[in-house]
């Protein structure tokens, strides 16, 4: 081996996925991991990175993330990517949604090839049954996974696309996830090997129970998000857990299940599992699941699915620790404080918010530092598990020789208190505002190169982003996490 590098980090306590923790020195050349070595005396670099004994992670993965609904794919993936990089993270799944054809996700790709710091990789939701002809195109260009969003019919039909580049005019779809449909996509996508994304809530349950209400409650203004909550209950995503996976039996597809924050959906999800080996099935939380619940009672929180009772909270953190739960993804959506207020009507406020930037600062405070999770565990949840469902390990989700040079060092002493300007989102607001997180992300690395340091972001890098293929999913890597 030369003994000649770009960069070194020295003195570091590495977090391997699924192994231990390696006191090493880490050698980066060409946007790739060289070697761990323990001993560095006759190396070379242009850079010497002395960690002090921090430890460091493989770069954090965010498997869901919404950008370009607020604004342009141009602008979003600028500020976007760079909150994503504040926050330690290193590759971002972005959700996408458009109208008609998928033909045209090209001019989205075109456009993120010169505006991303981060590395990216997307998501296709199949919103009409002339996009199931789209799916093996889409697979062929590098997007091997599919939402479905089973939330969408009766009366609640109504979503916003992704804005064309350039266009700063939201753009407000209707949808209908019929069985039919929803059978169509999940018997194409399990043709395909591809991996099923589903946001479970019954639209019937939820349309009533919002019907009936609506006209009686013109202003909602206190108790909003247990109201909120009753309205689109646990329940609702029970019955359409059942719903999807009796169709699933006889097609036998992926099913991977985003934002479960219902302890009665993530019990409904793992009987499932543990009854029909058969299926692979993997479950998505989210940080604000972990952390919020009804009794926050902020507009700031309504999202959807909702928060739930405060009992959720520790027994979604169990399931993380017993291996239920596989991965944390954000549901990130970059909209501002003005528009969520929606001038105090309840009902207009717009569901989600901002977490890229806070995602890895929650978990390493509230999970590792309050000793619910140890570092191992949060690199496999943040980044070797996401890697390895979308078929991008040993590429990305670790740290090895030849994967790729993306890592996130952290300080697990620093203490730091959350403002929406430390964040550089487009939102401009967030549900830990105020919040003193101790565990911070002080260095992000994209393929070898230092995008973050300290909390500044350098800018030369915008661009720095590549695209990444999830089509490579192996039979063999989906049986591992099984």
């Amino acid at each position: 081996m030369s003994n000649t590098c770009d960069i070194i980090i020295k003195n570091v306590n590495a977090i391997i996925p699924f192994s231990g923790i390696v006191n090493t020195n880490i050698l980066i050349e060409n946007g790739k991991i060289k070697a761990l070595e323990k001993t560095i005396e006759n190396v070379s670099a242009d850079t010497i990175i002395n960690a002090k004994n921090r430890y460091i992670l493989p770069g954090v993965i965010d498997p869901h993330v919404h950008y370009g609904v607020y604004t342009p794919i141009d602008n979003a993936a600028i500020t976007e990517s760079t909150s994503a990089a504040t926050g330690g993270v290193t590759t971002i799944m972005r959700m996408i949604r458009l109208e008609g054809s998928y033909r045209k996700i090209v001019n989205h790709l075109d456009v993120s090839k010169n505006t991303h710091i981060t590395d990216y990789a997307v998501h296709a939701s199949i919103l009409e049954p002339e996009q199931i002809k789209d799916m093996s195109y889409l697979k062929s260009i590098g997007i091997n996974s599919f939402k479905i969003y089973m939330n969408l019919g009766s009366h609640l039909k109504k979503i916003l696309a992704d804005l064309d580049p350039g266009s700063s005019s939201l753009k407000e779809i209707e949808v209908d996830m019929t069985d039919k449909l929803l059978t169509e996509i999940i018997k194409v996508g399990s043709s395909l090997n591809s991996i099923i994304l589903v946001h479970a809530e019954d639209p019937e349950v939820c349309s009533r129970n919002i019907q009936e209400v609506r006209n009686k409650y013109e202003q909602v203004n206190s108790n909003i998000l247990k109201f909120w909550s009753s309205l689109r209950p646990e329940a609702s995503e029970v019955s359409s857990i059942r719903k999807i996976m009796k169709i699933a039996l006889n097609y036998e597809p992926n099913l991977y299940f985003v934002h479960i924050g219902s302890s009665e959906a993530l019990r409904e999800i793992h009987r499932h599992k543990r009854l029909h080996k058969n299926l692979r099935i993997w479950i998505e939380t989210c940080p604000h699941y972990l952390t919020h619940s009804t009794d926050f009672d902020d507009i700031k929180g309504k999202v959807v699915p909702p928060l739930r009772s405060k009992n959720n909270l520790e027994k979604l953190w169990n399931a993380i620790k017993s291996g239920i739960i596989d991965t944390i993804g954000t549901d990130h959506v970059a909209n501002e404080l003005k528009r969520k207020k929606a001038e105090g009507n309840f009902w207009n406020a717009p569901s989600g918010f901002s977490g890229l930037a806070t995602m890895l600062p929650v978990m390493l405070s509230e999970g590792v530092n309050k000793k619910r999770i140890d570092l191992i565990r949060l690199s496999e949840i943040c980044s070797a598990n996401a890697s390895r469902i979308f078929g991008l390990f040993p590429k990305k989700g670790t740290i090895m020789e030849g994967s790729d040079a993306d890592l996130t060092l952290v300080d697990m002493e620093k203490e730091q208190t959350v403002t929406p300007d430390i964040l550089n989102s487009h939102s401009d607001y967030t549900i830990y505002d105020g919040w003193k997180l101790k565990g911070w992300p002080i260095m992000t690395i994209v393929r070898g190169k230092i995008v973050m340091e300290d909390g500044k972001i350098d800018k030369t890098y915008i661009g720095h982003g590549n695209f990444v293929e999830t089509a490579k999913t192996s039979q063999q890597e989906l049986d591992k996490q099984m």
